[in-house]
């Protein structure tokens, strides 16, 4: 592994961002154009280098802003490494560490941006499958960036056969090595839930009882958990946790469609309108009197009493 200072070809580290469960992240300057970059040092370095390129060669097919992109791929000294771009910020999980939840519109500004990432990998049939707060970067200018494409697959069948993932954030069918396109929908949706709720939809320390409530579905609506969420995108969100794969939304982009509806209805007008009802409902009806003989009538009388005559 490599040490702080070190001099690794034309890349001088400077720091270690983080590690994970497939490599450590390291800071370093490509001291030739004098630019800071990202590095990742996968773990395991042994075994087929068609492997070990394939982290880099699924990132080579994307090109997206709100995907963390890819520089090149090197091996000195026998230590292979990912160059990647340095996004200059924290990661979504460092926020709601900090914040807990997140207003409506910051939340749903953060969650279109993971959405345009993750539909323009799916365009190239690309899955994720381990979508969560930890693999999403945040820049200082407030865009997002998808990270950490080192469990995804390109999806040249129907679906993909390991399973991988972090628990809280996996789908029923990927808990059976079943993930497809619209695995990775839920993951967000989960995401969205935890950012507008602060909480997570299931958790437990136990993978095998995660796996049975996310199965059984019978989650909490966000809404429940706080008022202020637009009942729209608390049914959106449900929608996009459905156990049932033919039931939840099956690529990013179908997701994105019904948050930009949801997103024009004016809300205000909305409750202006309900305050509106609510008042007609309690007016006392006016006195009415018969065109004809100008005695009183009945509030909802449509012939006079009186005189017979309609009025």
């Amino acid at each position: 592994m490599f040490l702080l200072g070190q001099a690794v070809g034309k890349y001088q580290i400077l720091s270690n961002l983080g590690s994970g469960g497939f490599g450590t992240v390291f800071l370093a300057k490509d001291v030739w154009i004098d630019k800071k970059v990202a590095i990742k040092v996968p773990h395991r370095q042994s075994g087929d280098f068609d492997d070990l390129l394939q982290e880099p060669r699924l990132l080579a097919a994307l090109d997206h802003q709100n995907i963390v992109g890819i520089v090149t791929a090197e091996r000195v000294e026998n230590v292979f490494f990912i160059v990647m771009e340095y996004v200059k910020g924290e990661s979504l999980e460092a926020v709601l560490d900090r914040e807990k939840s997140l207003d409506t519109a910051r939340a749903l500004n953060y969650i279109l941006q993971i959405l345009k990432g993750l539909e323009h990998a799916q365009a190239a049939s690309v899955l994720h499958r381990d979508l969560r707060p930890a693999n999403v970067l945040i820049s200082e200018s407030g865009i997002v960036k998808v990270a950490d494409f080192g469990t995804s697959r390109f999806l040249e069948k129907s679906h993909a056969t390991t399973v991988i993932g972090s628990p809280p954030y996996m789908a029923p069918e990927q808990f059976q090595g079943r993930a497809v396109l619209a695995s990775d929908v839920y993951s967000v949706g989960v995401i969205f839930y935890q950012m507008l709720t602060g909480t997570l939809p299931y958790f437990s320390p136990n993978p095998a009882q995660i796996e049975r409530m996310v199965a059984q579905g019978r989650c909490t609506p966000p809404k429940l958990r706080n008022s202020q969420i637009p009942k729209e995108i608390s049914d959106i969100i449900m929608k996009s946790l459905s156990p049932e794969v033919s039931e939840r939304y099956q690529r990013a982009s179908e997701l994105i469609e019904d948050l930009a509806t949801a997103g024009e209805i004016d809300h205000k007008a909305t409750e202006m309108e309900d305050i509106r009802r609510r008042l007609k409902a309690r007016e006392v009806p006016k006195k009415a009197f018969c065109w004809h003989c100008r005695k009183p009538l009945h509030a909802r009388s449509d012939t006079c009493p009186f005189c017979g005559e309609r009025q």
